[in-house]
Order: C-alpha cells, then structure tokens, then sequence
C-alpha cells in the first residue's frame, strides 16, 4: 500500500513562512508538518510514499537526502572527511520524490505520479498540511469493502470550508467552498482504486471540482466518518495552534 501526498503549492496563506520553504516543510515541534503526517501513516502500517513536489521542491529532496542529519546526532572527523551517526533513528519508509509542475493543479498533480503506484488497486491520497488521529487501517477497509471508487474522510469544519452532503454513507453532493452549519467537509485522507485517474484530464484538473462532483453524482463517492482530531495548517494561527498542542505533550494526532 502507498500514499500519495500534495506537496507541491504555495501555501500562500503561510507567507511568513513560505517565502523561505514549501509549506509541508513548514515545522510543528521542530518536524516539518509533511513528517507528521507521513508518521500517521506509518503508525498505521503505510510506509511507503509518493510525494508530489512543486514549489521550491529541491528543499524537499533535501531533507529526505540528509535525513539522518536532521534526526540524529552526528560527529564529523574533519581530518579523515568522516562522519559518525550516533542513535541513528531510521524510519521503515520508502519515498518517491517526483516533480510535478510548478502551476500543476491538484488533480494533475495526482495524474503525473500514477506510474509510480503499484498496480494494486488501492492506495491513499492526502494533502500536505493537515493532520488527525485518523484510523488510516480502517479507512482502507471502509473503502475495500464498500467497492466504490473513492472514498473520502468526512470531518467537521473548524470553519470556511466547503460541504458534502451524506446519505448513509454515499456522498450525494460535493459542494466546494460552501459552509453549511453542522455539515461534513472533505478532511483530505482519501482511500482510491486507480479507477480515479479516467477522472483526470491534464494538469489544469482540480481534484475537489469536477473529479469529486463526478464520482458524487456517479454514487462512486463515500464518505469515512472521523469524530475525532483533524487540523489544516494554512495560516500562521493554525501553526501555531498546531505548535501549542505539540508542546502540550498531548498533541492528538500523535499516534505512534
């Protein structure tokens, strides 16, 4: 099983920070917000990874290239030109870092990357800045027994997102940018069957506009309730809201 990760916009609304860094490089108790979340995965047995870079997405590669450097304590022999890792802590994972344009679109986005995907039928799909303590296990079992084509976690909206409407579990309409009181909005952390990419056209796609609508209106859409933590970071509050749970110890997307 593989997951896909959004990594490649602006994240205008992060200037502060992103006129230095792409936005999941962005840092949550000194970890970039894209760690975070690749760990949810992990801890759910999902360890390998396909990211889709953009903007300034050299830093991304970067990271991952010295990443025993970021992670562990190091000493360097300058008279030898060696370097010794102490308490090496590795990770189980495998990425794949592709570029997939500076201006692409989030479907196109997700189009450039299928030939890097298994040929299993399912794999996971997510953005770069949002976490949850969501049961990534049991989200993949929702959509495998469900067969449909896609399926999205359904969260509540800390506000000024748009809504899905549910009829049992099938979403019946996907409205974008469209707040409703009580409603449900696409919390990202989607499970798909490679059937998804007769849904996407070019890099101009918008996987949250006609892709979604699409699969709704097909009733090949359903919903994963999550009652639980979910938390976008796309404004400088927000990371720092992110920042004050972490620091808390108690930060409850932390599970692993």
């Amino acid at each position: 099983m593989k997951a896909v990760i959004l990594a490649g916009g602006r994240g205008s609304r992060l200037a502060e920070e992103t006129e230095v860094r792409p936005k999941p490089m962005v840092t949550v108790g000194g970890m970039p917000i894209l760690w975070h979340i690749m760990k949810i995965f992990s801890a759910h047995g999902v360890n390998e990874f396909v990211i889709c870079l953009g903007y300034k997405g050299y830093m991304i590669k970067e990271y991952f290239a010295n990443y025993f450097l970021h992670t562990s304590n190091v000493t360097f022999d300058m008279k030898t030109n060696e370097m010794q890792v102490h308490e090496n802590e590795s990770e189980p994972w495998k990425v794949t870092l592709i570029d997939t344009g500076l201006e692409s679109q989030t479907g196109g986005r997700l189009m450039r990357v299928k030939k890097y995907l298994d040929e299993d039928d399912t794999f996971c799909f997510t953005y770069g800045d949002g976490v949850g303590d969501i049961d990534i296990r049991a989200l993949i079992s929702f959509h495998q027994a469900h067969g449909k084509l896609a399926t999205v976690s359904a969260v509540r909206p800390p506000g000024r997102f748009g809504t899905m409407s549910l009829e049992g579990d099938t979403v019946s309409e996907f409205l974008e940018k469209q707040v409703a009181p009580g409603r449900y909005i696409n919390g990202g952390f989607f499970a798909l069957s490679r059937q998804i990419f007769d849904y996407l056209e070019d890099d101009s796609t918008i996987w949250e506009g006609k892709p979604l609508s699409t699969l709704s209106s097909e009733g090949n859409l359903i919903a994963f309730r999550h009652e639980g933590f979910w938390q976008p970071m796309d404004t400088i509050r927000e990371r720092q809201f992110l920042e004050e749970y972490w620091q808390s110890g108690e930060a409850p997307w932390k599970v692993w």
